[in-house]
């Protein structure tokens, strides 16, 4: 059965998903540096051991993202042009639709690769049904940033939520489960596994 879920999302031990002042130097914010550290090592080539198999799954039967305007990039406000798009150069990793959160809608980015990147106000509720339809029968993942994801949280819209927590403290930025009304008490650890490196936490609807 098709998930809502989210999938890899670092952690600080404080519960930060990213830090203060995110710009184009600092993807993900100030106070958060090596955040990301146990991904890039599970991606190299012959990387074996848990974190490795957590990252050869972040697309297995995925047919569909959602993501906050911060996670696309660090453009605020009006959309001054349409230059930017994404981190991730001409052929971005997803390989399906992606839809974008923000107050500023622009049209549809077609990228290389089959991604295309949809920009909506709509309700979350309503881009989960487009991004669902999108999906043809596979996975949506909730990618972030943390405020994309409490936003879904707090409608009850996220089915498991598999997070990656990194021993490493930010003190200040987006914690992930600030601001959601109780939705954390609809949720139960399911499983938990270590690496020498990081955590492994799968939440699942109770």
């Amino acid at each position: 059965m098709a998930k809502v879920r989210v999938h890899n999302f670092s952690v600080t031990l404080d519960g930060f998903g990213a830090g203060t002042g995110q710009r184009v130097e600092a993807p993900f914010g100030d106070g958060v540096e090596g955040l990301h550290d146990w991904m890039f090592s599970a991606m190299e080539d012959g990387a074996t051991g848990v974190d490795a198999e957590r990252v050869k799954q972040w697309d297995v039967n995925v047919g569909a993202t959602i993501m906050g305007r911060n996670m696309f990039g660090p453009v605020r406000g009006e959309w001054e042009d349409e230059s930017w798009k994404g981190w991730w150069g001409d052929n971005p990793p997803y390989h399906h639709d992606v839809f974008v959160l923000t107050h500023h809608a622009r049209p549809s980015l077609p990228m290389e690769g089959g991604t295309t990147f949809h920009f909506t106000n709509e309700p979350v509720e309503k881009v989960l049904e487009r991004a669902v339809e999108a999906a043809g029968g596979k996975d949506v993942v909730v990618a972030g940033g943390a405020a994309t994801i409490q936003q879904y949280l707090r409608a009850g819209l996220i089915d498991e939520l598999n997070l990656v927590v990194v021993p490493i403290l930010a003190g200040a930025g987006e914690r992930l489960f600030d601001n959601l009304e109780g939705a954390s008490e609809n949720y139960r650890v399911a499983e938990q596994v270590s690496s020498p490196s990081v955590t492994h936490v799968r939440l699942v609807r109770r």
